[in-house]
């Protein structure tokens, strides 16, 4: 496994935790019969900005919790996996975005449930993986894409979506392009890709390589000229005249015999 992938247990521990906490919110309003859609996201009005932090922790029925957990479990842990200097972010920046595009742009009545989240994680995983270009996380992003790629119905006001105010095609439309923006906002280093080779490389000069160079412009092969070599007596050549003087060595000279 590569080195920016590692398992930690804050994959299994931050998606846990978040759907505990709303399942815990969720029996805090059963129990005590408190009545929590209020403080959902209410558009253009100043009590309904509060429903821009709450409203993902808060669900209509056992129902509508249900259908949110599971993707959350399963996109909040391959967010913690596979981003995890991003994740932190994507989460809470995401949840504000998304939350006040709802608020800008929502029908009048109260939006609450994670819906808005899931589509920020979705639209993050998919094109953030398109982006960086790494043959795992473009991978998940098509695996993302094959499982949940249906939720893009969801996105526009068909007459069917108009017509049933428990779905907020608006929070699914602001987790989309929130996801989208967070996807171009933060960039992932790690993932850039270490030229290996001279030809990739951005400074790579095509005519300055010497196996390049035995190609024409059509492809065919060509030999390369051979250089001549310098004469080595260039090395040694000098303009200074030289005297040799030649002395007889007296010590291999023959001597008379007796």
């Amino acid at each position: 496994m590569e080195k920016h992938f590692k398992f930690t247990n804050a994959v299994l521990a931050m998606p846990l935790f978040f759907v505990i906490f709303m399942w815990f919110v969720y029996w805090l309003e059963i129990r005590f019969n408190f009545d929590f859609v209020q403080n959902g996201i209410y558009p253009r009005t100043f009590s309904g900005l509060q429903g821009i932090i709450f409203s993902p922790f808060i669900h209509a029925d056992i129902e509508h919790l249900y259908n949110n957990s599971l993707p959350l479990l399963v996109l909040l842990a391959a967010l913690q996996f596979f981003y995890p200097k991003q994740s932190l972010q994507v989460i809470t920046y995401g949840i504000l975005l998304s939350g006040i595009i709802t608020w800008s742009i929502g029908r009048e009545n109260y939006h609450i449930g994670a819906s808005g989240l899931i589509y920020v994680l979705f639209s993050f995983i998919f094109f953030k993986g398109i982006q960086t270009r790494h043959i795992r996380l473009v991978a998940l992003s098509l695996a993302v894409i094959v499982v949940y790629g249906s939720l893009v119905w969801y996105v526009f006001p068909s007459p069917e979506i108009m017509g049933n105010k428990s779905i907020s095609w608006e929070g699914h439309l602001g987790g989309l392009l929130t996801g989208i923006f967070l996807s171009l906002l933060y960039v992932a280093p790690e993932f850039k890709k270490v030229p290996k080779y001279d030809w990739e490389k951005p400074d790579y000069n095509s005519k300055e390589d010497k196996f390049m160079q035995r190609f024409d412009e059509n492809g065919n092969f060509v030999n390369l000229p051979i250089e001549k070599e310098e004469s080595i007596l260039a090395h040694y050549s000098a303009n200074i005249p030289v005297e040799y003087q030649i002395i007889p060595n007296k010590e291999n000279e023959s001597k008379p015999e007796l």
